[in-house]
């Protein structure tokens, strides 16, 4: 009767799980089904993004101890020009200059409003939601590729030396060879299984830009601006949403990005999700 009972509710869970997992791995219809990773939620730092100020003047960020409440399915590389071409093909994405290009490489000089339309058109396509990361995802996803934006520690009295000292530090960072986007994989596989992760691609987030008051020992938002995203690559930086060129502007600190483009993360159904869990707990009692 046991034995009946695991056989069972492993038949069940497996009826539940098949077919959503091979939809879910397959996120267009030019992906691979090795295209993505599922990355187990653990214990992660993370340096709040945005700008803070207490009393008036700029400080960093607080950083704080973050673990995502679920597992995160994302996109192993980014979308492709291959890939991006056949959104505008099929009339749902807008066309940009980089979709004429080589098709095997990134897609880029995509603004964020391209991007969604993008994720809305393989979510439709797919039955499955497709979405840009949270900037808390992104840093989590990219692991020890993600860089802490710490503020240059300089005198306080000067708050402007701050964003000096910060450009100066990203200038002097060693970059990419390659200006061009390149090849999934050019710029490696970090521990993740992620490739090309702070590469020569800038990926957009969903985080919208916020300014914090420090002031009394306590973190308030004094503003958010959607019409400003989080961008993440090589550095973090802030980019108005409707741009697609980042050396054109809309970079808010720092130097711009080399070039804009984007992968998603793909969701399972809650409900679905939760019952193969728990058809898994019913296994593991058993």
């Amino acid at each position: 009767m046991l034995m009946l009972m695991k056989v069972k509710a492993a038949m069940l869970a497996g009826a539940l799980a098949a077919p959503v997992l091979a939809t879910v791995l397959t996120p267009a219809p030019s992906h691979d089904p090795d295209g993505t990773s599922r990355l187990s939620p653990v214990s992660f730092t993370y340096r709040a993004a945005g700008d803070f100020a207490r009393g008036g003047r700029p400080v960093e960020g607080p950083l704080r101890e973050l673990r995502l409440t679920d597992d995160l399915l994302v996109m192993k590389r980014q979308v492709t020009a291959a890939e991006y071409a056949i959104c505008v093909d099929e009339g749902a994405c807008p066309r940009v200059v980089a979709a004429t290009g080589p098709k095997d490489v990134p897609i880029t000089g995509v603004s964020w409003h391209d991007v969604s339309a993008y994720a809305a058109w393989i979510t439709r396509k797919t039955g499955i939601v497709h979405r840009l990361p949270t900037d808390e995802e992104w840093t989590f996803a990219a692991a020890e590729k993600a860089r802490d934006e710490a503020l240059p520690l300089v005198d306080p009295a000067d708050p402007a030396q701050a964003w000096i000292a910060r450009y100066e530090a990203e200038s002097s960072r060693e970059k990419p060879q390659a200006v061009a986007p390149q090849p999934g994989g050019t710029f490696g596989t970090n521990s993740k299984g992620l490739d090309d992760m702070a590469g020569n691609v800038w990926e957009w987030t969903d985080t919208c830009f916020v300014r914090s008051s420090m002031d009394d020992a306590r973190e308030r938002v004094t503003n958010t601006n959607c019409g400003v995203r989080v961008v993440e690559g090589a550095h973090r930086t802030y980019m108005t949403d409707f741009i697609r060129d980042p050396k054109s502007g809309g970079c808010a600190a720092g130097v711009p990005p080399t070039n804009l483009g984007f992968r998603l993360v793909v969701e399972l159904p809650s409900t679905i999700a939760s019952t193969v869990r728990h058809m898994s707990k019913l296994l593991r009692r058993t």
